[in-house]
């Protein structure tokens, strides 16, 4: 069990008076926790001549309390680079299924001439979709080169270094892949309904 706290000439005696000492407190095999950390506040309460264990004016924590509160700091903190990542997916998603409905209007008469020529509907659904998920890994593909270069830069200057996994760019490339196809497929079946007379007509 732990013994009774030192006094404050063995925790030092050159504190300032706005400076809070703390203790560290290893427990012993077979100590329970529960009953050193009421010893421990009971012989606080003492030195600090409180009577009440509401008047406190210190705070106990064991490595588990910790763990759980940078546990909590790291979920609340990955939450909200999730939604970060989210609305910017969002964002990037909604400008390229612009950039492929301004490419069908412009493309038309391209198309018109294409299903003249025997081109199905899923021939030029595919084409579409196959373009929109090309521009998607193209960004991802520079996105991850410049968040590693970011990173590799940040790590040299920091004192911890940056952890640059294959599976995560993987996984980064696949999401990209899969808004090209989410937000791509509308302009591309916009595309393969064109009417084949009408879009040779068009200017």
């Amino acid at each position: 069990m732990c013994q009774d706290l030192p006094d404050r000439a063995r925790i030092g005696e050159l504190l300032q008076p706005w400076e809070s000492p703390f203790f560290l407190v290893a427990l012993q095999p077979g100590a329970e926790q529960a009953a050193v950390e009421d010893r421990i506040g009971r012989a606080l309460l003492r030195r600090h001549r409180l009577a009440d264990a509401a008047d406190r004016d210190f705070a106990i924590y064991n490595q588990g309390e910790m763990l759980a509160q940078l546990q909590q700091m790291g979920a609340t903190f990955t939450a909200l680079l999730g939604a970060v990542a989210a609305i910017a997916l969002l964002v990037g998603g909604i400008g390229i299924m612009n950039i492929m409905l301004v490419a069908v209007t412009e493309r038309t008469r391209e198309i018109g001439v294409r299903m003249a020529l025997g081109a199905r509907q899923r021939d030029i659904r595919r084409q579409f979709l196959i373009e929109a998920v090309a521009v998607c890994l193209v960004g991802g593909a520079c996105g991850l080169t410049l968040g590693a270069g970011l990173a590799l830069g940040l790590g040299s200057i920091l004192p911890f270094k940056p952890l640059l996994g294959v599976d995560a760019a993987a996984v980064a490339l696949g999401v990209s892949g899969a808004v090209g196809v989410f937000f791509g497929w509308w302009p591309a079946r916009q595309a393969s309904r064109l009417d084949p007379v009408e879009a040779l007509r068009h200017e």
